[in-house]
């Protein structure tokens, strides 16, 4: 921060100012006393002409120029609109003073319409100073100096009780150093751990201390240690799994990190011979607990989805089914991270993801499996715990992750759409929603779940899920003594004797009836388990491309769910409820398609809304290259025709079209949730399917 100061202060620099920036500077003049004179212009008309003409998905260097200087929240809601602070030398006057009406930003250029709604907004126009961006749009780190400290925390710290301590995720620039622990004990804040991955550690600290830490420039965003939650036998069959496993794909040699309430020793999870586990490695993440066995009964589920052998299962252990898994000889790596409740939090997530990574080479782990999530807080940027997935899958691996169980969310009239969760939300992952699948069991069969949610992203508009499987009554391993054992027996599957008399008269429960996008994740996972074992040079982008491409997608535009407690949810099945479609291990096996191996061009994209036509418009992010621009790898290709101008028979309507919150009827109370400035549209504990909720009826 010296040497720029000291650069900024030489006389070639003040002639730089004075000279380039004059002209800009005064039509900006013109156009800000043009518009405070005639306060009725749009909002349209306060963003200037060559700001338009840009592509919504690029990024652009503005000046913001408000009437009165800007309040903090004015600042947040920049900012959760993607807009980073820079220090341009067109914010200062020819004193080389502030101009504190006047401030500059990196954003995404689809994002001025919206700031230019705020009355206090009289003019956004380009910044040609030649202030270089941030260094990465990815990471907090790079443009922290520029923030004020106010603008460094978090929405949802802003209103605590300051006499209550929080803990809290203090991102860094350099690193959690003792210089920046000892700043924060300064303030009378504790260091409870470090979390090397996203440069970041946790603290117990009052938020009346948070401006005063805010202000070390090495801080780079606060945030709570939020709270996480999490988030099958006829589904082997819907992805066609069961021509995978005849053709010897089962997974061997590769490690699956299954993040999430801590996995039992299931004898399914022995090898084939029941000669020793394949739980390889265990490790609790949970605070004051080292039990890495499974107190929840929610992990135990997953992992048998992902790579139960069906040893427990078939007519001689009086099931009439063998359930077996997608994966059955692949090697579990469990790291425990939540609790007995099903609840965790952001830091416990971080420290086993960053587990994950250091014992990669190990246990040859390829995926990392987390079925759980929270809502979003901010953009996905700043989120510790997208920075966190996106370093694992920067590493090498894998990620899947659910989108969350909020599809019949109703809090703002969205019909669901735009609840993805964190880390859901992050365009390098896989993100999963759930299908129901009814008899026969084939993908033709299935429809969306009603409680799968929905995108786009909220904030940053990312198109999601990415594609989807089976999800709604699955059937898989039970934890015995768990608390979803203990809670609900009636979801216990018990074998038959040979009376084919079925319950607790023929023998203990050996498995549990789940339903949830937590449970269609590890379908996925252990989807890419097989595509690793059968083609181990592969990178994440190219699995990603590969699995969304040959996804099926033949789905009917409208489908009808039932709950079991009876309610009626119409469903559409478009972009932002089945992604590229439902899940073909199959498929995916047999694809000769190969995607660049770099990481980042398999991003999901951006949708952006034309506001004059209301049109949804795919626009792509970064070394996104393979989407939509050529015959093998084009928009139709991946995500398929009817998910974009589809006609229905009946209506004569496009499918696109069918739901206004989404499709552009702005109108309606829940549209500027989905594509506005809200940044918390509900609270961290909000479960839309419950635990004690069967699903959907098959």
């Amino acid at each position: 921060m010296r040497d720029q100061r000291l650069a900024l202060e030489t006389p070639s620099a003040r002639r730089d100012l004075r000279g380039a920036g004059w002209g800009s500077r005064f039509a900006t003049f013109l156009l800000c006393a043009l518009l405070i004179a005639n306060p009725a212009l749009a909002n349209g008309e306060k963003v200037a002409a060559n700001l338009k003409a840009v592509d919504p998905a690029s990024t652009v260097s503005v000046l913001i120029h408000f009437q009165q200087a800007p309040s903090n929240e004015e600042h947040q809601t920049i900012q959760s609109l993607g807009g980073q602070p820079t220090n341009s030398s067109a914010t200062r006057n020819s004193e080389n003073a502030v101009n504190k009406n006047t401030e500059s930003y990196v954003m995404p250029a689809g994002s001025l319409e919206e700031i230019a709604k705020d009355a206090n907004v009289v003019a956004i126009t380009r910044d040609d100073s030649g202030q270089a961006p941030p260094d990465s749009a990815s990471t907090p780190g790079g443009y922290a100096a520029a923030l004020q400290p106010e603008q460094k925390i978090s929405q949802d710290l802003q209103n605590l009780d300051p006499s209550k301590p929080v803990n809290v995720i203090v991102q860094y620039t350099d690193g959690p150093t003792d210089a920046n622990h000892q700043m924060v004990a300064s303030q009378g804040g504790a260091h409870v751990a470090d979390l090397a991955l996203v440069k970041g550690a946790i603290y117990s600290v009052s938020p009346g201390a948070l401006r005063e830490i805010a202000k070390n420039p090495h801080v780079a965003y606060i945030t709570p240690d939020r709270q996480i939650r999490r988030s099958m036998d006829h589904y082997n069959n819907a992805v066609n799994d069961n021509i995978a496993f005849n053709e010897g794909w089962d997974g061997t040699g590769v490690g699956v990190a299954v993040i999430d309430s801590g996995v039992y020793s299931h004898p399914d999870l022995n090898t084939y011979d029941q000669t020793s586990s394949r739980i390889v490695y265990s490790q609790s993440f949970v605070p004051g607990d080292s039990n890495t066995s499974d107190e929840y009964g929610h992990g135990t589920h997953v992992a048998g989805i992902l790579g139960g052998n069906g040893a427990s299962s078939g007519s001689s252990s009086g099931y009439a089914t063998e359930y077996q898994g997608i994966a059955p000889n692949v090697q579990i790596v469990n790291l425990r991270v939540l609790d007995q409740n099903g609840a965790g939090t952001d830091s416990n997530v971080i420290a086993a993801i960053d587990c994950a990574i250091q014992l990669q080479s190990t246990y040859n782990i390829r995926v990392i499996n987390l079925s759980l999530g929270r809502p979003v807080f901010e953009t996905y940027t700043m989120d510790p715990l997208d920075q966190a997935v996106e370093a694992a899958w920067s590493a090498g691996i894998v990620v899947v992750v659910a989108a969350g169980n909020s599809g019949r969310d109703e809090t703002f009239s969205e019909l669901g759409y735009g609840t993805i969760n964190v880390p859901g939300n992050d365009p390098y992952v896989i993100t999963v929603g759930a299908t129901s699948v009814r008899s026969p069991y084939t993908d033709a069969n299935e429809q969306i779940a009603s409680y799968s949610s929905k995108g786009p992203t909220l904030i940053d508009h990312i198109a999601k899920p990415d594609l989807v499987a089976p999800g709604n009554n699955i059937t898989s391993l039970l934890a015995p003594g768990s608390t979803l054992a203990a809670n609900y027996p009636q979801f216990d599957v018990y074998p038959c004797n040979a009376l084919g008399v079925c319950g607790a008269v023929a023998g203990s429960a050996s498995y549990f009836l789940l339903s949830g996008t937590s449970m269609a994740t590890p379908v996925v996972s252990g989807a890419v388990a097989l595509m690793l074992q059968q083609t181990p040079g592969l990178t994440p982008d190219q699995v990603k491309a590969q699995l969304m491409k040959s996804a099926y997608k033949g789905y009917q535009p409208y489908a009808q769910a039932i709950s079991r407690t009876g309610s009626i949810y119409n469903e559409q099945h478009d972009i932002f409820a089945v992604g590229a479609g439902e899940l073909n291990v199959t498929a995916a096996l047999s694809s000769t398609d190969l995607a660049p191996g770099a990481s980042g061009v398999a991003l999901s994209p951006t949708v952006t809304l034309n506001s004059a036509n209301g049109e949804v418009e795919l626009t792509f992010n970064g070394n996104a290259v393979i989407w939509g621009n050529s015959v093998i790898w084009g928009n139709s290709v991946v995500w398929g025709n009817s998910v974009f101008s589809g006609v229905d028979s009946l209506s004569g309507l496009s499918v696109i079209w069918g739901e206004s919150v989404v499709w552009g009827n702005s109108a309606d109370s829940a549209f500027s949730v989905i594509w506005g400035q809200s940044v918390i549209w509900g609270n961290s504990g909000l479960q839309a399917l419950s635990d004690g909720d069967g699903g959907d009826t098959d």
